[in-house]
């Protein structure tokens, strides 16, 4: 099943406080896509942090002005990302879609894999994984919005598939023995993910 990643930009972390999505983007190569969220009603009096506004740069008046309602956010997301698997690189992701979708009334339609379990089934070490972060660090100007952090996971994924897909049958197989944390713990040490987790 092809992948689809997707990212969150949110008001504040849930250890901050009450914490709702404002921003959602999706990416594959060749395609990144996001919506920036309305605040939702139910969502009056939730928490607002400095600190996360400092990194993604929106602000209550931008999601006013220029944001979509939580129904058609969720109805446009759900119909873009279709028959795919979608993928994270935090699990606090989960937590905003699922937040989202309480706003708009609805289950949720697809669940979120964290990315350490695609590195796991690729079976790829930590020095494939250190060139495929340092060659999307190359590639994806820009962090902090969320279709700009979904397409520099998806350009750490599609270049560690296209890696392993070169590599003899038998290489390519995932290690069993593999430490999936160590290697994960390489993406989240990247500049990208490192500023992220501290929203």
């Amino acid at each position: 099943m092809a992948i689809i990643t997707i990212d969150f930009e949110a008001s504040c972390l849930p250890r901050h406080g009450r914490s709702y999505p404002i921003e959602v983007g999706i990416a594959c190569p060749g395609m990144a896509r996001n919506w920036l969220i309305r605040p939702h009603q139910d969502w009056r009096g939730w928490d607002w942090t400095d600190e996360a506004q400092a990194l993604h740069g929106l602000t209550p008046a931008d999601l006013e002005r220029g944001g979509v309602p939580v129904s058609r956010v969720f109805d446009e997301l759900a119909a873009a990302v279709a028959g795919h698997r979608i993928v994270a690189d935090s699990l606090i992701d989960q937590y905003w879609l699922d937040t989202l979708c309480t706003a708009a009334g609805t289950v949720r339609p697809f669940a979120i894999d964290h990315v350490s379990l695609v590195i796991d089934e690729l079976g790829a070490g930590e020095q494939r994984i250190a060139g495929a972060v340092a060659r999307a660090d190359g590639a994806v100007g820009g962090r902090h919005r969320a279709a700009q952090d979904a397409a520099w996971l998806a350009a750490v994924l599609s270049d560690l598939g296209a890696e392993m897909a070169r590599l003899p049958t038998e290489a390519a197989k995932p290690l069993m023995a593999w430490d999936a944390s160590a290697s994960s713990n390489l993406l989240l040490q990247s500049a990208h993910v490192a500023d992220r987790i501290a929203r």
